[in-house]
């Protein structure tokens, strides 16, 4: 790949797998620093009961000030119309975390006040929020969307389908705001644990919706997201001469070229100069 190339896309490389750790679950939060995701998200919320909000602060602004995760460890608040969401934000403030996760974001004057220096996630999954989603990812500080898919099911009154065609709108809303806003877009979770054919399936179908990667609730699902997000070795050779037939093309004064029985023009050559900056990206090259 040239350099000119290389250049266009010098930026942070999206998570693949994003997976959820239970804050009051220290024996899962250790475990993690073991596992091959992109960025934990330690949680104040769903995945902690009511009885068990005060130990999942502790858990967490311990976790986050031994820190050793060798990826990014986020921090998921409780909404901002719970009791616990003042105490998660000063814990938050206090740990510094490597962002905020806000669940129901829907306000963007609420989201714009709360920009205090650290990034922020937001969670999509309420049609409110959909609706408000370009607007939300524009606001200052804040680095990706993450889609909800349990919630918007209970608020669209919609029924699970293998295939989510009933959140096939809503997902791609969160993907067109955030390629929108320049910030990521994360996939929501899938729920069978069993069914890793079916989890293999949506992740793919999230990436092609656009997706930049997933969120997990179990470590055995981090494989399949690292598989369907990254790029395969295959891949990178198929870019790798797209590439080089544009560049011999470019270099004869070309507007288009043929390769592989497909026309070809600059915004091919863009794609795959993407594909391998994320392979060398992922294989330290």
């Amino acid at each position: 790949m040239t350099q000119a190339a290389l250049q266009a896309f010098r930026s942070a490389l999206p998570p693949r797998s994003v997976l959820y750790v239970p804050a009051d679950r220290p024996r899962a939060i250790e475990r993690a620093r073991g596992l091959p995701c992109d960025a934990l998200i330690l949680d104040l919320e769903d995945a902690v009961s009511l009885s068990q909000k005060v130990a999942a602060r502790r858990g967490a602004a311990q976790a986050l000030r031994q820190g050793g995760f060798g990826k990014p460890a986020l921090l998921r608040l409780n909404g901002l119309d719970t009791p616990d969401f003042q105490p998660d934000l000063e814990l938050a403030l206090l740990s510094a975390p490597a962002g905020i996760v806000l669940p129901k974001a829907e306000d963007p004057e609420a989201v714009r006040e709360l920009h205090l220096g650290v990034p922020l996630w937001l969670m999509i999954e309420t049609p409110l929020g959909v609706l408000r989603a370009s607007q939300l990812a524009a606001v200052p500080g804040v680095a990706g969307l993450i889609a909800g898919a349990n919630d918007l099911l209970l608020g669209l009154r919609a029924r699970a389908t293998p295939d989510r065609l009933p959140l096939l709108h809503a997902l791609s809303a969160v993907v067109l705001a955030s390629r929108a806003a320049g910030v990521v877009a994360l996939d929501a979770v899938y729920n069978d644990l069993q069914n890793l054919a079916g989890l293999e399936a949506e992740c793919l179908q999230g990436r092609d919706l656009g997706f930049d990667g997933k969120t997990l609730i179990h470590p055995d699902q981090i494989g399949a997201a690292n598989r369907a997000y990254g790029v395969s070795s295959e891949e990178a050779q198929a870019a790798r001469e797209v590439l080089s037939a544009w560049e011999e093309a470019a270099a004869q004064g070309l507007g288009v070229t043929r390769h592989a029985g497909t026309m070809i023009e600059a915004l091919h050559a863009r794609q795959a100069a993407q594909t391998l900056w994320r392979w060398d990206s992922e294989n330290g090259t």
